[in-house]
């Protein structure tokens, strides 16, 4: 006997659209810890920042002129160029869906472009100056705490407008350090990273994850993570990110487009020092 069931019967079967799984973005975090320029149009593709070097003062001689000092600068120059993600749905796919293609893809399209800021801003870590760690170096509180050091050592006051940017596997093993292998530790911070994962602030500087971190040149596991003061790098805004729709009537359907205009590059290669680490569990 032949039986009736879903199977012979799938055209009747009505399907249900659940609610849309996004799946997981990193969310956008440098673009609030550099300096932020706006360039309006008409007015070129660059921005000139200028560098005011710090000058020494010397002691006087009672009744007798001080010397001069020159006061020159330097410029650092932040160049914008256009990025951007598109695509083409048909009416019939709008119309056929359950869900609102066009919202969904315009919030994609705005994570895309968010992201990739991000990545754009990191990739500036590897021209750093000053640096701790390398290829074969384990990320450890104590080279943080060095590279904090160093960025101190420049006149920087680490309690305001500092970060420090990991990639989460490296900060992975800055974890299993303060917890002493995620055994009962003695720090405060210790016992903060062991309950809830949450380093907070080390040497009073923050700490920030994220997985656009940047991997070394040819080293799989290995990241350019950074310690920097917000003088470090800089982020020119010609265009903030937009979303648009166009109406193809030849194609039944509409172009949806999202792009942004900047620029980025170090603004003062002092203000920032690389922690390039390789991850133990890569």
């Amino acid at each position: 006997m032949t039986i009736t069931n879903t199977t012979t019967l799938n055209d009747l079967l009505p399907s249900i659209v659940a609610e849309a799984l996004f799946v997981a973005s990193e969310k956008s975090i440098m673009r609030g810890l550099v300096r932020n320029y706006t360039l309006n149009p008409g007015n070129g593709k660059t921005v000139t920042v200028p560098i005011y070097p710090k000058q020494t003062a010397a002691g006087l001689t009672e009744g007798t002129a001080p010397g001069f000092t020159a006061i020159s600068t330097d410029g650092a120059v932040l160049t914008v160029s256009e990025v951007g993600i598109a695509a083409q749905i048909s009416d019939l796919a709008i119309m056929a869906s359950a869900s609102n293609v066009v919202a969904d893809i315009g919030r994609l399209f705005g994570e895309a472009i968010a992201r990739k800021m991000d990545t754009d801003l990191l990739s500036n870590v590897a021209n750093l100056n000053a640096g701790v760690g390398g290829a074969t170096t384990t990320a450890t509180p104590a080279l943080l705490f060095q590279a904090i050091a160093k960025l101190r050592a420049q006149g920087y006051d680490t309690a305001n407008d500092c970060a420090i940017v990991l990639h989460p596997n490296v900060a992975y093993d800055i974890a299993s350090t303060l917890t002493s292998t995620f055994a009962a530790p003695a720090s405060q911070i210790g016992n903060d990273a062991l309950r809830n994962g949450f380093m907070g602030t080390l040497g009073g500087v923050p700490v920030y994850q994220s997985s656009l971190v940047n991997v070394a040149a040819g080293a799989a596991g290995d990241y350019n993570c950074v310690v920097m003061h917000k003088d470090a790098f800089g982020l020119a805004m010609m265009q903030d990110i937009r979303i648009e729709s166009q109406r193809e009537a030849t194609k039944r359907g509409f172009d949806i487009v999202g792009s942004a205009i900047y620029g980025h590059g170090i603004l003062y290669n002092a203000a920032g020092v690389y922690a390039q680490f390789d991850s133990s569990i890569e």
